[in-house]
């Protein structure tokens, strides 16, 4: 029933589509968790696990923030009633804090990426949002350099 690419997180529930990338092109500054709104069909074709956000960007139109760019097959079961793989998807968030992510898109700068899809304990498909600023070329490959450094020292103290 369900494919072997979902995965389970430490609060119980299970990952579907994940955006690694992320952290490697941009500075994350804070993460928060926002409900998505699905057709019956998408909801469906997460549960296989497929799914892909790693072109998705979330964007604030007016007093709501949606989901852009994230890939959901249609389910294979509902052709008839299939929906558009990579439609704008409504992100469900308080007012209060798509007041804060859009002035802080607007003023300075920021982007909003959306790290994981997944399902919390209770079923429910939920997307895991960043509020970050992108990396320059610089500052990737220092991370790659200390990523390195702290591998070999690793390397080095079980060697002794």
């Amino acid at each position: 029933m369900a494919a072997g690419r979902q995965v389970a997180t430490e609060s119980g529930g299970t990952i579907v589509a994940q955006n690694r990338r992320a952290r490697h092109d941009y500075a994350i500054e804070e993460t928060l968790e926002a409900g998505i709104v699905l057709y019956g069909t998408e909801v469906k074709s997460l549960r296989q696990g497929h799914a892909s956000i790693v072109e998705a960007y979330a964007d604030a139109t007016g007093n709501e923030i949606h989901l852009v760019n994230a890939h959901i097959p249609e389910y294979e079961a509902a052709k008839h009633f299939g929906h558009e793989p990579k439609r704008p998807r409504k992100l469900l968030l308080h007012r209060r804090e798509i007041e804060k992510l859009t002035g802080a898109v607007r003023r300075k700068g920021m982007t909003l990426v959306p790290l994981a899809i997944y399902f919390n304990r209770r079923g429910i498909a939920k997307v895991r949002l960043a509020l970050a600023h992108g990396k320059r070329t610089v500052d990737k490959r220092a991370a790659v350099k200390d990523r390195e450094w702290k591998r070999q020292k690793e390397r080095l103290m079980r060697a002794r």
